[in-house]
């Protein structure tokens, strides 16, 4: 068995899915610590699955997963998560300072005492997303990249080994999207592991050091799988991106695959 603290992420044969059909598979391949994973792959090739097996909230239908040596489940209180954004509730009256704190209602409990120490690491994450003058201010009046911070300081508050980022960069302004790459960068540089899921090549290239590259399936409801995983220079060429978006456009940068677009397929 690999050593959990050199490799917080390890997956032999897996697939994931749901209600007996799966949806990812043929999953083989061990995530270094520190490493930052661009989980990159056109729609229906199971990127959110794959995220939500690693949290063990889809079902693991072949193969085995270790999360920071043990079971996704035992696990999920040192993963960060931050969810697509159209996954969330907007409409509740909560303000971002008790948004970032419910990161740490798995250790407290949903009716459990914050300490003193909670409310810094709150105040610390906060802090961190550049959302100190928003701290008071009702979640829902924020702006869409504003709450993308807000979610990913609860992602944070808890300092986390693992941190899950799914389509975070989606619908960003210029503002909010350089202020995630950083944040993204900073975590990396701390030594955090990180998995995002995106669409944009670039975000991969300026945050992260590794790229897992999702396949959908040829036929419509055939599983996703891998077309290339490792380093950057390993896995992003124009072979396995080509690969993986049946039905895309990819322009080349001296020899280095720059963009990827999906079209329409006939």
């Amino acid at each position: 068995m690999t050593d959990s603290a050199a490799t917080p992420l390890e997956l032999t044969g897996a697939a994931f899915g749901y209600a007996g059909e799966t949806r990812v598979e043929d999953l083989d391949f061990a995530v270094p610590a520190g490493a930052a994973v661009a989980l990159i792959g056109p729609n229906g090739s199971g990127k959110s699955t794959l995220l939500r097996g690693i949290l063990g909230l889809a079902d693991l239908t072949a193969g085995s997963v270790r999360v920071l040596g043990t079971t996704p489940e035992a696990a999920r209180r040192k993963v960060g998560t931050l969810p697509q954004s159209d996954a969330r509730d907007t409409s509740l009256p909560v303000t971002v300072r008790t948004v970032v704190g419910m990161g740490l209602y798995r250790e407290a409990g949903a009716f459990g005492r914050i300490g003193r120490a909670g409310r810094e690491a709150i105040q610390r994450s906060i802090d961190l997303v550049g959302l100190a003058p928003f701290a008071g201010r009702r979640f829902g009046e924020l702006s869409g990249g504003q709450q993308q911070r807000a979610i990913l300081a609860r992602a944070l508050v808890s300092n986390p080994q693992l941190l899950l980022l799914d389509e975070p960069f989606n619908g960003l302004d210029r503002e909010n999207r350089e202020m995630l790459l950083e944040l993204v960068a900073r975590q990396r540089d701390d030594g955090r592991t990180v998995i995002v899921s995106t669409h944009d090549l670039e975000i991969a290239k300026a945050a992260c050091t590794h790229v897992l590259l999702l396949a959908s399936g040829h036929e419509p409801g055939e599983p996703g799988h891998p077309a290339a995983f490792g380093t950057l220079s390993e896995a992003l060429t124009l072979d396995a991106v080509q690969h993986a978006f049946h039905d895309s456009t990819v322009e080349l940068d001296q020899h280095t695959v720059t963009t990827v677009r999906e079209v329409d397929a006939p």
